[in-house]
């Protein structure tokens, strides 16, 4: 990869886009991991005013103290960069409160994923108010291969910079971009639990090895091929790509017959 044309190639685009929509900046969710420093430092090279937003639920503190320092680091190396902490715990457990109880083995998923979407609410709440765009920071296989994000959550943005480039290419932007050692070296994290539970743990594989799993279906493999540690995360690819399908589509709309209109 041709990893300084693709930067300036990036921070072109985004400039683009939003002087072609008539706001006046980006906003963005920064969590002390690698997707989101390598996102907010593209918009900043913009030279176009970003607004870090740190939102903070429950959060494991190293997660919180990497993305309180990366905000300060982007802050003192950008002048159009601004950062916002906001601890939205409060209202996490507020509206946890108000549903009733249940004894769902599905509560933990279904809470986390509204971990996710109080902070799309908060990043559009601050977008409105001051006439920017919501920064999405989905890489490749997280977007269009395993589908690793909340619906409506962190997939609901205006655009996304990074989301063409596998996740072992953002980490390759990252060095460049001089984003901190501790964030290139944390293991990834969605930060959506009351731990510090990996998404490699989550999946069962590691990005490189999804990386691998993508390439191969798009040449056409099938599970058949492969044995072992291979064909182990060839299926564990090919059965988050089927459960997460309703995320990457379009949303199906019931088209009415000219017959009955």
């Amino acid at each position: 990869m041709q990893t300084a044309a693709v930067v300036e190639h990036i921070s072109h685009w985004l400039k683009d886009y939003l002087e072609a929509s008539g706001l006046e900046g980006f906003v963005i969710g920064v969590s002390g991991g690698i997707d989101s420093a390598v996102t907010a430092t593209l918009g900043a090279l913009t030279g176009a005013p970003v607004l870090c937003l740190e939102m903070p639920i429950h959060q494991e503190i190293t997660q919180d103290q990497r993305a309180s320092a990366y905000v300060k680091d982007l802050q003192q190396r950008f002048p159009n960069v601004s950062g916002l902490r906001i601890d939205l715990t409060d209202a996490f457990e507020a509206t946890r409160k108000s549903f009733p109880p249940t004894d769902s083995a599905n509560l933990g998923l279904a809470l986390a994923n509204t971990r996710s979407r109080l902070r799309m609410l908060s990043l559009y709440h601050f977008a409105t108010i001051h006439r920017r765009l919501v920064l999405g920071t989905g890489n490749k296989v997280e977007d269009f291969g395993v589908g690793f994000y909340t619906k409506y959550g962190d997939g609901g943005v205006d655009l996304s910079p990074i989301a063409d480039l596998m996740k072992t290419e953002v980490y390759e932007l990252g060095k460049y971009l001089g984003v901190s050692k501790e964030i290139l070296e944390a293991a990834p994290t969605d930060g959506l639990w009351n731990d510090d539970r990996t998404d490699e743990s989550q999946m069962g594989a590691t990005y490189p090895e999804l990386e691998w799993a993508m390439q191969q279906v798009a040449k056409g493999a099938q599970a058949g091929d492969f044995s072992g540690r291979n064909r182990e995360v060839f299926e564990i690819y090919a059965r988050l790509n089927r459960a997460n399908q309703h995320k990457m589509r379009p949303i199906p709309v019931c088209v009415i017959p000219e017959n009955l209109q």
